[in-house]
């Protein structure tokens, strides 16, 4: 998922409860301590849902937090783990968007 992204830094899976179940990162996404900082965003991914379930909108699917340094595309793959994918500023969104959608059905067999 991560090779596959132009500017990939990373990918995590996590857990609900904000562990990491398996990760990979590129060196420069090692000196990011972007591991730390999936762990950071679960409490946004957890509440990101509970509005979506409180407003009548349906589970959260999908978020991307673009900040000024990366971008994080994080998607749930069960209502206990999701996906957080990391990318440089500039790193192909659309793709890695797409690499992840493929690792959640790969993952769900």
């Amino acid at each position: 998922m991560v090779e596959k992204t132009d500017g990939g830094l990373g990918a995590v899976i996590m857990g609900a409860d904000g562990l990491a179940v398996e990760k990979f990162f590129t060196d420069e996404g090692n000196e990011s301590n972007l591991d730390i900082a999936a762990a950071e965003f679960t409490s946004l991914v957890r509440s990101a849902g509970r509005s979506g379930k409180d407003l009548d909108l349906g589970n959260l699917r999908e978020l991307v937090v673009a900040l000024e340094k990366i971008t994080l595309v994080i998607r749930l793959f069960k209502r206990d783990y999701f996906a957080v994918l990391a990318l440089k500023a500039d790193g192909n969104l659309g793709r890695g968007r797409y690499e992840l959608r493929k690792a959640e059905l790969m993952l769900a067999k």
